[in-house]
């Protein structure tokens, strides 16, 4: 059960934009930005963890224990040709989301909308930097990775969250599930990561934005 706790040393502007929605106002005070960022970094209780599980693509069943077998057309074709998987779950804690809903009360919904946007960026982050040091790891033992994929992408159900929290051992780093099966804290992340053997005539696929089509998104990465 590797645990990430990697500092957050910033949180990236740009993408505190996009998730913000405000990718086409050029206008938009850009300090607003850089100063929620700076809130964002300073309320962050960045952690991460991850378990490593062998994975059958032909059933998209995850050989955990107990195992359970993953709901999908598209996450199954995102795993094809994968024989093993890393599940894992990343936070920013819950000292951001009651600032932001602090600021809510107090009227500041500029900065509330901001505020939450940096907390996305930032959990985002979180999950890459997890991705970046798993890689030479995975490497190391002959595997290439595909990009995460989390519950509530493409047809994947969010009803198998509680699947994922379980054996992400998302509980190690106080992530857990509202009876709604909401994520708590809000801004963390579950994600399933497919490992493939080098060589073995599987190919990347699009990642993120590049392969989604809905094309007037405005969060879409340009």
């Amino acid at each position: 059960m590797p645990i990430y706790n990697a500092p957050l040393l910033e949180i990236d502007p740009k993408e505190t934009r996009r998730y913000a929605g405000l990718m086409k106002a050029d206008t938009f005070d850009e300090s607003l930005i850089e100063s929620a960022c700076q809130d964002g970094r300073l309320l962050a209780n960045p952690k991460g963890v991850w378990e490593l599980y062998d994975y059958d693509c032909e059933t998209q069943t995850v050989k955990a224990d107990p195992p359970f077998t993953i709901i999908g057309e598209k996450i199954g074709k995102h795993l094809a040709g994968c024989d093993k998987v890393i599940l894992l779950s990343a936070t920013v804690g819950d000292d951001i989301e009651e600032e932001v809903t602090a600021r809510f009360a107090r009227g500041e919904y500029a900065s509330s909308v901001l505020l939450d946007a940096a907390a996305t960026t930032a959990v985002e982050q979180i999950a890459d930097g997890m991705e970046k040091a798993i890689k030479p790891k995975m490497a190391a033992q002959g595997y290439s990775m595909r990009w995460r994929f989390s519950p509530g992408y493409g047809d994947w159900p969010l009803d198998q969250q509680p699947e994922l929290v379980r054996t992400a051992n998302a509980a190690a780093i106080g992530v857990g599930l509202s009876e709604s099966k909401m994520l708590v804290p809000r801004k963390s992340i579950t994600a399933i990561i497919g490992l493939y053997k080098e060589g073995s005539g599987t190919s990347p696929l699009k990642k993120g934005c590049a392969s989604c089509t809905q094309k007037d998104c405005a969060s879409r990465k340009k």
